[in-house]
Protein backbone atom coordinates (compact mmCIF):
# COMPACT_ATOMS: atom_id res chain seq x y z
CA UNK A 1 0.00 0.00 0.00
CA UNK A 2 1.22 3.67 -0.30
CA UNK A 3 0.78 6.80 0.03
CA UNK A 4 2.04 10.12 -0.99
CA UNK A 5 1.60 13.81 0.22
CA UNK A 6 1.44 16.49 -2.70
CA UNK A 7 4.56 18.90 -1.49
CA UNK A 8 8.03 18.65 -2.33
CA UNK A 9 9.95 19.35 0.71
CA UNK A 10 12.47 16.40 2.23
CA UNK A 11 13.51 14.96 5.69
CA UNK A 12 16.41 17.11 7.43
CA UNK A 13 18.67 16.34 10.69
CA UNK A 14 15.70 18.22 12.83
CA UNK A 15 12.61 16.34 11.11
CA UNK A 16 14.57 12.84 12.39
CA UNK A 17 15.18 13.81 15.92
CA UNK A 18 11.00 14.25 16.32
CA UNK A 19 10.10 11.57 14.32
CA UNK A 20 12.57 9.52 16.76
CA UNK A 21 10.35 10.96 19.22
CA UNK A 22 7.51 9.84 17.66
CA UNK A 23 8.29 6.63 17.07
CA UNK A 24 10.92 5.80 20.01
CA UNK A 25 13.20 2.83 18.25
CA UNK A 26 11.57 2.72 15.06
CA UNK A 27 13.72 5.15 13.10
CA UNK A 28 16.44 3.86 10.15
CA UNK A 29 18.45 5.84 7.59
CA UNK A 30 20.29 4.88 4.62
CA UNK A 31 18.27 1.52 4.43
CA UNK A 32 18.89 -0.76 1.92
CA UNK A 33 15.41 -1.14 -0.07
CA UNK A 34 16.45 -4.16 -1.79
CA UNK A 35 17.03 -5.95 1.44
CA UNK A 36 13.55 -5.17 2.21
CA UNK A 37 11.75 -5.62 -1.29
CA UNK A 38 10.41 -9.03 -2.07
CA UNK A 39 11.69 -8.55 -5.84
CA UNK A 40 15.11 -7.58 -4.12
CA UNK A 41 15.54 -4.46 -6.16
CA UNK A 42 16.13 -0.94 -5.11
CA UNK A 43 18.38 1.68 -4.05
CA UNK A 44 18.49 3.32 -0.58
CA UNK A 45 15.94 4.89 1.45
CA UNK A 46 16.95 8.31 3.38
CA UNK A 47 14.86 7.30 6.16
CA UNK A 48 12.22 4.46 6.99
CA UNK A 49 9.54 4.73 9.95
CA UNK A 50 7.87 1.91 11.48
CA UNK A 51 5.46 3.03 14.07
CA UNK A 52 4.91 0.99 16.94
CA UNK A 53 1.28 1.42 18.17
CA UNK A 54 -2.36 2.98 16.72
CA UNK A 55 -1.19 5.99 18.80
CA UNK A 56 2.60 6.45 17.39
CA UNK A 57 1.06 6.24 13.77
CA UNK A 58 -1.98 8.64 14.41
CA UNK A 59 1.05 10.82 16.32
CA UNK A 60 2.97 10.20 12.91
CA UNK A 61 0.47 11.03 10.17
CA UNK A 62 -0.58 14.01 12.14
CA UNK A 63 2.61 15.27 12.17
CA UNK A 64 3.81 14.47 8.79
CA UNK A 65 0.54 16.65 7.46
CA UNK A 66 1.31 19.07 9.54
CA UNK A 67 4.79 19.43 8.49
CA UNK A 68 3.65 19.03 4.80
CA UNK A 69 6.36 16.09 4.09
CA UNK A 70 6.19 13.70 1.11
CA UNK A 71 6.36 10.04 2.23
CA UNK A 72 4.81 6.57 0.99
CA UNK A 73 3.30 4.68 3.11
CA UNK A 74 4.27 0.08 2.59
CA UNK A 75 3.68 -2.75 4.11
CA UNK A 76 5.55 -6.10 3.18
CA UNK A 77 6.54 -5.16 -0.37
CA UNK A 78 4.42 -7.91 -2.02
CA UNK A 79 3.30 -5.50 -4.90
CA UNK A 80 5.54 -3.13 -5.04
CA UNK A 81 8.97 -2.35 -7.36
CA UNK A 82 11.21 0.48 -5.77
CA UNK A 83 13.52 2.54 -7.73
CA UNK A 84 17.43 2.07 -7.89
CA UNK A 85 17.70 5.40 -6.67
CA UNK A 86 16.16 4.73 -3.89
CA UNK A 87 13.62 7.28 -1.90
CA UNK A 88 14.51 10.36 -1.04
CA UNK A 89 11.26 10.97 0.79
CA UNK A 90 10.32 9.59 4.19
CA UNK A 91 9.10 5.87 3.94
CA UNK A 92 6.49 5.07 6.78
CA UNK A 93 6.29 0.79 6.81
CA UNK A 94 3.88 -1.05 8.98
CA UNK A 95 5.48 -4.19 9.26
CA UNK A 96 6.82 -6.66 12.45
CA UNK A 97 6.38 -3.49 14.71
CA UNK A 98 2.59 -2.89 14.44
CA UNK A 99 1.59 -6.54 14.23
CA UNK A 100 -0.38 -7.61 17.68
CA UNK A 101 -3.16 -9.63 17.70
CA UNK A 102 -6.35 -10.96 19.68
CA UNK A 103 -8.98 -13.72 19.43
CA UNK A 104 -12.06 -14.28 20.68
CA UNK A 105 -14.45 -16.23 19.90
CA UNK A 106 -14.53 -16.39 16.28
CA UNK A 107 -13.24 -13.13 16.18
CA UNK A 108 -9.76 -12.70 15.62
CA UNK A 109 -7.91 -8.88 15.67
CA UNK A 110 -4.78 -8.20 14.35
CA UNK A 111 -2.99 -4.72 13.21
CA UNK A 112 -2.10 -4.09 9.68
CA UNK A 113 1.61 -4.91 10.03
CA UNK A 114 0.97 -8.77 10.62
CA UNK A 115 1.88 -11.38 8.14
CA UNK A 116 -0.75 -12.66 6.65
CA UNK A 117 0.72 -16.64 6.50
CA UNK A 118 1.01 -16.16 10.40
CA UNK A 119 -2.57 -14.77 10.50
CA UNK A 120 -4.12 -17.70 8.69
CA UNK A 121 -2.31 -20.33 11.09
CA UNK A 122 -3.21 -18.22 14.22
CA UNK A 123 -6.97 -18.65 12.86
CA UNK A 124 -6.08 -22.35 12.14
CA UNK A 125 -4.70 -22.83 15.54
CA UNK A 126 -7.72 -21.79 17.04
CA UNK A 127 -10.32 -23.87 15.43
CA UNK A 128 -11.43 -20.86 13.30
CA UNK A 129 -11.92 -21.33 9.28
CA UNK A 130 -12.40 -19.24 6.85
CA UNK A 131 -9.04 -17.30 5.94
CA UNK A 132 -7.15 -20.50 4.56
CA UNK A 133 -7.24 -19.08 1.62
CA UNK A 134 -4.60 -16.31 2.80
CA UNK A 135 -2.16 -19.24 4.31
CA UNK A 136 0.41 -18.81 1.37
CA UNK A 137 -0.03 -14.60 0.64
CA UNK A 138 3.27 -12.85 0.71
CA UNK A 139 2.18 -10.02 2.36
CA UNK A 140 1.15 -7.83 5.51
CA UNK A 141 -2.69 -7.47 6.52
CA UNK A 142 -3.37 -3.59 6.15
CA UNK A 143 -2.52 -4.19 2.56
CA UNK A 144 -4.45 -6.98 2.04
CA UNK A 145 -7.78 -5.15 3.68
CA UNK A 146 -6.65 -2.17 0.82
CA UNK A 147 -6.45 -4.25 -1.96
CA UNK A 148 -9.03 -7.38 -1.02
CA UNK A 149 -6.77 -9.21 -1.18
CA UNK A 150 -7.22 -13.22 -1.27
CA UNK A 151 -6.73 -16.40 -3.45
CA UNK A 152 -8.83 -18.86 -5.52
CA UNK A 153 -11.29 -16.38 -5.91
CA UNK A 154 -11.62 -15.11 -2.60
CA UNK A 155 -10.95 -11.44 -1.27
CA UNK A 156 -10.65 -11.12 2.88
CA UNK A 157 -13.07 -9.18 2.53
CA UNK A 158 -15.72 -11.76 2.81
CA UNK A 159 -14.78 -12.18 6.10
CA UNK A 160 -14.08 -8.44 7.58
CA UNK A 161 -15.94 -7.81 10.80
CA UNK A 162 -14.75 -3.91 10.85
CA UNK A 163 -11.88 -2.20 9.84
CA UNK A 164 -9.64 0.54 11.63
CA UNK A 165 -7.88 3.41 9.96
CA UNK A 166 -5.95 6.80 10.10
CA UNK A 167 -6.46 9.29 7.68
CA UNK A 168 -3.95 11.72 7.10
CA UNK A 169 -5.01 14.32 8.93
CA UNK A 170 -4.48 11.32 12.20
CA UNK A 171 -8.15 11.46 12.42
CA UNK A 172 -9.33 7.80 13.14
CA UNK A 173 -12.49 5.76 11.12
CA UNK A 174 -13.66 2.74 12.33
CA UNK A 175 -15.74 0.95 9.11
CA UNK A 176 -18.05 -1.74 8.81
CA UNK A 177 -17.47 -4.81 6.34
CA UNK A 178 -20.43 -2.78 4.17
CA UNK A 179 -18.69 0.82 4.64
CA UNK A 180 -15.45 -0.75 3.30
CA UNK A 181 -17.25 -1.46 -0.07
CA UNK A 182 -15.44 -4.44 -0.98
CA UNK A 183 -15.49 -5.62 -4.59
CA UNK A 184 -12.48 -7.69 -6.39
CA UNK A 185 -9.27 -6.60 -5.19
CA UNK A 186 -10.82 -3.19 -4.45
CA UNK A 187 -12.15 -1.28 -1.65
CA UNK A 188 -12.66 1.98 -0.23
CA UNK A 189 -8.78 2.62 0.98
CA UNK A 190 -7.91 2.30 -2.43
CA UNK A 191 -9.68 6.05 -3.07
CA UNK A 192 -9.22 7.62 0.32
CA UNK A 193 -5.71 9.08 2.12
CA UNK A 194 -6.12 6.44 4.72
CA UNK A 195 -4.60 4.07 6.17
CA UNK A 196 -5.44 0.55 7.53
CA UNK A 197 -4.25 0.14 10.98
CA UNK A 198 -6.22 -2.78 11.88
CA UNK A 199 -8.76 -5.18 11.11
CA UNK A 200 -11.26 -7.91 12.52
CA UNK A 201 -12.01 -10.79 11.36
CA UNK A 202 -15.23 -12.82 11.70
CA UNK A 203 -14.99 -16.28 11.49
CA UNK A 204 -16.94 -19.72 11.82
CA UNK A 205 -15.98 -22.46 14.29
CA UNK A 206 -14.27 -25.61 12.38
CA UNK A 207 -12.25 -28.78 12.50
CA UNK A 208 -7.98 -28.00 13.27
CA UNK A 209 -7.08 -30.91 11.83
CA UNK A 210 -9.24 -30.41 8.70
CA UNK A 211 -8.11 -26.34 8.68
CA UNK A 212 -4.64 -27.70 8.44
CA UNK A 213 -5.07 -30.01 5.35
CA UNK A 214 -6.47 -27.66 3.55
CA UNK A 215 -3.95 -25.17 4.40
CA UNK A 216 -1.33 -27.60 3.62
CA UNK A 217 -2.79 -28.72 -0.11
CA UNK A 218 -2.83 -24.77 -1.08
CA UNK A 219 0.51 -24.38 0.04
CA UNK A 220 1.59 -27.33 -1.96
CA UNK A 221 -0.51 -26.21 -5.13
CA UNK A 222 1.61 -23.18 -4.74
CA UNK A 223 4.77 -24.49 -4.53
CA UNK A 224 3.78 -26.49 -7.91
CA UNK A 225 2.51 -23.41 -9.77
CA UNK A 226 4.47 -20.46 -8.37
CA UNK A 227 8.23 -19.56 -8.68
CA UNK A 228 8.72 -19.60 -4.60
CA UNK A 229 12.75 -19.79 -5.13
CA UNK A 230 13.35 -16.80 -7.53
CA UNK A 231 12.60 -12.99 -5.88
CA UNK A 232 9.45 -12.01 -6.90
CA UNK A 233 5.88 -9.69 -6.38
CA UNK A 234 4.02 -12.49 -6.96
CA UNK A 235 1.24 -11.65 -9.60
CA UNK A 236 1.68 -8.39 -11.99
CA UNK A 237 -1.17 -8.20 -13.30
CA UNK A 238 -4.97 -8.71 -11.37
CA UNK A 239 -7.42 -11.44 -12.72
CA UNK A 240 -10.33 -9.55 -14.52
CA UNK A 241 -13.08 -11.81 -14.24
CA UNK A 242 -14.88 -10.74 -17.13
CA UNK A 243 -11.26 -11.05 -19.24
CA UNK A 244 -11.11 -14.28 -17.28
CA UNK A 245 -14.19 -15.51 -19.35
CA UNK A 246 -13.05 -14.45 -22.22
CA UNK A 247 -9.03 -15.34 -22.33
CA UNK A 248 -8.39 -16.61 -19.32
CA UNK A 249 -5.88 -15.53 -16.14
CA UNK A 250 -3.53 -13.43 -17.04
CA UNK A 251 -0.48 -15.81 -16.65
CA UNK A 252 -2.22 -18.45 -19.89
CA UNK A 253 -2.82 -15.02 -21.62
CA UNK A 254 1.12 -14.70 -21.08
CA UNK A 255 1.84 -18.08 -22.17
CA UNK A 256 -0.43 -18.18 -24.95
CA UNK A 257 1.47 -15.00 -26.10
CA UNK A 258 4.87 -16.97 -25.58
CA UNK A 259 6.02 -14.72 -22.77
CA UNK A 260 7.42 -17.44 -20.27
CA UNK A 261 11.05 -17.41 -19.86
CA UNK A 262 11.47 -13.76 -21.55
CA UNK A 263 14.24 -11.53 -20.49
CA UNK A 264 15.29 -8.31 -19.64
CA UNK A 265 18.62 -7.59 -18.03
CA UNK A 266 18.70 -9.60 -14.91
CA UNK A 267 14.57 -9.75 -14.82
CA UNK A 268 12.50 -12.51 -16.51
CA UNK A 269 9.07 -13.69 -16.57
CA UNK A 270 8.70 -16.94 -14.43
CA UNK A 271 8.84 -20.06 -16.74
CA UNK A 272 6.61 -22.16 -14.69
CA UNK A 273 4.14 -18.95 -14.51
CA UNK A 274 3.39 -16.37 -17.08
CA UNK A 275 2.23 -13.93 -14.30
CA UNK A 276 4.79 -13.75 -12.51
CA UNK A 277 8.06 -11.66 -12.95
CA UNK A 278 11.71 -12.98 -10.92
CA UNK A 279 15.11 -11.31 -10.36
CA UNK A 280 17.33 -13.85 -12.39
CA UNK A 281 20.10 -12.11 -11.57
CA UNK A 282 21.08 -8.25 -10.19
CA UNK A 283 17.94 -7.11 -12.24
CA UNK A 284 16.82 -3.22 -12.22
CA UNK A 285 13.89 -1.70 -11.72
CA UNK A 286 13.93 -0.80 -15.39
CA UNK A 287 14.39 -4.45 -16.64
CA UNK A 288 10.73 -5.15 -14.79
CA UNK A 289 9.46 -2.06 -16.21
CA UNK A 290 10.38 -3.38 -19.45
CA UNK A 291 8.76 -6.43 -19.28
CA UNK A 292 5.75 -5.52 -17.65
CA UNK A 293 5.35 -2.95 -20.79
CA UNK A 294 6.03 -5.22 -23.05
CA UNK A 295 3.48 -8.39 -21.83
CA UNK A 296 0.88 -5.17 -21.68
CA UNK A 297 1.39 -3.89 -25.23
CA UNK A 298 1.11 -7.20 -26.14
CA UNK A 299 -2.06 -8.26 -24.50
CA UNK A 300 -3.83 -5.50 -25.61
CA UNK A 301 -3.05 -6.55 -29.19
CA UNK A 302 -4.74 -9.73 -28.57
CA UNK A 303 -7.30 -9.16 -26.34
CA UNK A 304 -8.12 -5.29 -27.16
CA UNK A 305 -8.29 -4.82 -23.34
CA UNK A 306 -5.89 -3.50 -20.98
CA UNK A 307 -4.56 -5.48 -18.28
CA UNK A 308 -4.84 -3.85 -15.10
CA UNK A 309 -1.10 -4.37 -13.37
CA UNK A 310 -1.09 -4.92 -9.94
CA UNK A 311 2.32 -4.06 -9.20
CA UNK A 312 2.82 -0.31 -7.95
CA UNK A 313 6.04 1.06 -9.12
CA UNK A 314 7.65 3.75 -7.27
CA UNK A 315 10.18 6.28 -8.50
CA UNK A 316 12.58 8.08 -5.66
CA UNK A 317 10.09 10.89 -4.70
CA UNK A 318 7.65 8.44 -4.39
CA UNK A 319 5.50 9.12 -6.92
CA UNK A 320 3.60 6.16 -8.68
CA UNK A 321 5.31 5.52 -12.38
CA UNK A 322 2.80 5.00 -14.58
CA UNK A 323 2.96 1.28 -16.71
Amino acid sequence: MCSRSSDCATADARHIRSLSVICPGGVRTSVDLAAMSRWRIGGLADVVVEPASLEELVKLRRWLNVQKLPHVIIGGTSNLLFSDLGLKVICVRLGARLAEYSVEGTRVSAEAGIWVPGLARIAMKAGLTGIEHTCGIPGTLGGLVCMNGGSLRNGIGDVIDKVTSVAADGSVKVRSRDECAFSYRSSVFQATDEVVASATVRLARGEVSTIRRTMLGILAQRRRKFPLKQPNCGSVFVSDPAMYDRFGPPGKIMEDLGFKGVACGGAAVAESHGNFIVNRHQAHAEDVLSLIRDMKKAARERTGEDLKVETIALDEFGQRIVI
